[in-house]
């Protein structure tokens, strides 16, 4: 074995990758090979490193897993694959990484340069193909250029709005040589946000000055709350003035659900008519970390326009895109709401009475709730089995929920009773297949959490070959399969908006416990309301990785909370 700190030996590319990988702090690798990848993998072996790599059976698989890993660790997740088939089936997991301000790195191995333009098996413009999609994007051309383009990827992921990043290894990139002391790497980036940046003081007074003028406020968070890590400035804030905070799908986490100042989700995915209420009475919103999107706002009518905005984004691109803006300040939101509340002391508590307005419209919400939680219909009610999860699972456990039937339930009605992020669904784009994953790279990151993965029985047929890979390394994760045959989510818009015009949703029931079984995964199916919380309890318990087939009631039969479909 070389020694790479040896003068008379110089680290190849694909030496050099895996060190500077290392030099980041990259403890985990979500891939699938390819004969593109091979000198790769061939350092991966030889080299006494770090790093363990994760075989997935699917390159979409490996990237939402490094995104599941980045969401719930703080650090970079990192997936790889080969050239051709394998760089574009990376493409759903870095548009939803990226847009959802997650920082993972998609290493891609290349067809050798001087190859190009001879049609080579697999060429393909990696560059072109992933610049839209990515925060940055570049294909290595030499191996001398390596580190420094594996040192710029970590720091513009990392800085600003997180984001992902693109990197392609050519075949002779990965062979070539590289000098050896310019393998290092600034561990300020192998976490994220990295190199905060603080508000500007004027803006921060304008912020408090326009909220203290208010009679009937309501704070909106996205995201990037948690993601900056603000939730403690955040409950030192909601606190002092009494103050409404409602989030978004993506915010959940921000404050605990059970907060007394925390509405919830708000909006036509997870929103219900009794917070939306609240909202529709505020006289100012002032919005955190959160683009204030079409599923938030309910199309830009709640707050509805002329309501006074004040903005907190780290990206300035955000502010003003929307609403016409009051107040606009740019920073980080953990630094930022830090200075606001510095700005507050001394000065009289407001006193918002935001917490007996919340009460009212958690009274209300619970109160259309429980009935349904606690029917014996059959098939189950998607309601059950979101009180059954409650009542199963511990206060740190983290839930991954596909879009569908999964996201607006547990966003509505899952109360998440610690603040951080315990709750994940992919809203940037709503992919199927994402939550089992997803969380495979959660419980990567968290091992001594309970992950649950909740998906439909749509998302399920994506993704569920990677129960092999569950079963291979072990992981001790609960699956819950929402089965209803049927892409539920499109029925209830064909029932709510096209004259219950069913047209091509519909498909055969699958026994989606026996699948699993044959992968090796203990599991049960439920057809009985009044077993659920049994299973359920019997499935997070266990060991080793289990499936809980649930036999559902179908969206478009159901009372979702997803304002479109309410008359």
């Amino acid at each position: 074995m070389a020694d790479m700190n040896d003068p008379g030996n110089q680290p190849t590319g694909a030496e050099a990758m895996v060190r500077m990988l290392e030099a980041h702090g990259v403890r985990h690798v979500f891939g699938l090979c390819g004969d593109t990848t091979l000198p790769f993998y061939d350092a991966l072996y030889r080299l006494d490193h770090s790093i363990e790599h994760v075989l997935t059976r699917d390159e979409r698989s490996a990237a939402y897993m490094a995104d599941g890993y980045a969401r719930v660790t703080g650090r970079v997740g990192v997936c790889e694959g080969p050239s051709g088939g394998g760089a574009t089936y990376m493409v759903p997991g870095l548009i939803e990484a990226n847009e959802s301000s997650y920082p993972i790195l998609a290493i891609t191995t290349d067809v050798s340069v001087p190859s190009r333009g001879h049609y080579p098996l697999t060429e393909l413009d990696q560059e072109g193909l992933m610049r839209p999609l990515t925060k940055w994007s570049a294909v290595i051309s030499r191996s001398g250029m390596l580190p420094d383009m594996v040192r710029q990827a970590f720091r513009v992921m990392t800085t600003g709005r997180p984001g992902a990043a693109h990197l392609g290894l050519p075949l002779d990139v990965q062979r070539g040589p590289v000098a050896a002391d310019d393998i290092w790497g600034d561990r300020t980036h192998a976490v994220y946000p990295a190199r905060r940046s603080a508000p500007d003081p004027a803006a921060v007074d304008a912020a408090v000055e326009a909220l203290l003028s208010a009679r009937n406020p309501v704070i909106v968070c996205g995201g990037g709350v948690v993601i900056a890590g603000a939730e403690r400035e955040l409950d030192a804030l909601a606190r002092r003035l009494d103050i409404v905070v409602a989030t978004t799908v993506s915010g959940q986490g921000s404050l605990a659900c059970t907060h007394p100042n925390c509405l919830g989700v708000v909006g036509s995915n997870g929103g219900v008519p009794a917070t939306r209420a609240v909202v529709e009475a505020a006289d100012l919103v002032l919005f955190i970390s959160c683009r204030a999107g079409s599923v938030t706002t309910e199309r830009w009518r709640f707050p509805a326009k002329g309501t006074r905005i004040v903005h907190i984004d780290s990206d300035p691109e955000v502010i003003g895109a929307s609403y016409p803006t009051e107040v606009g300040v740019v920073g980080d939101a953990r630094l930022t709401l830090a200075a606001i509340n510095e700005a507050l002391e001394g000065r009289a508590a407001a006193g918002f009475r935001g917490g007996a307005a919340v009460a009212t419209a958690k009274a209300a919400k619970w109160a259309a709730f429980t009935p349904l939680a606690e029917s014996a219909e059959v098939p189950i009610r998607p309601e059950r089995l979101i009180a059954g999860l409650s009542r199963v699972l511990p206060d740190d456990a983290i839930i991954v929920a596909d879009p569908g039937t999964p996201c607006p339930y547990v966003s509505a009605f899952y109360e998440q009773r610690r603040p951080g992020r315990q709750f994940i669904s992919n809203r940037a784009h709503g992919a199927l297949g994402y939550s089992l994953s997803a969380a495979v790279g959660a419980w990567y990151g968290r091992p001594d959490r309970k992950v649950v993965a909740v998906m439909g029985d749509g998302s399920f047929g994506f993704t569920c070959g990677e129960l092999e890979t569950v079963v291979r390394k072990g992981m001790p994760i609960t699956f819950v399969v929402v089965s209803n045959a049927v892409y539920g989510w499109i029925k209830a818009g064909q029932k709510a908006s096209f004259g219950e015009r069913y047209y091509s949703v519909d498909f055969n029931r699958t026994d989606h416990a026996a699948v699993a079984e044959a992968f090796g995964v203990k599991s049960w199916r439920v057809e009985d309301p009044a077993d659920l919380d049994g299973v359920l309890r019997q499935a997070v318990e266990h060991g080793g990785p289990t499936l809980v087939d649930v036999v559902s009631q179908p969206l478009h039969e159901a009372q979702a909370p997803v304002s479109e479909w309410i008359a």
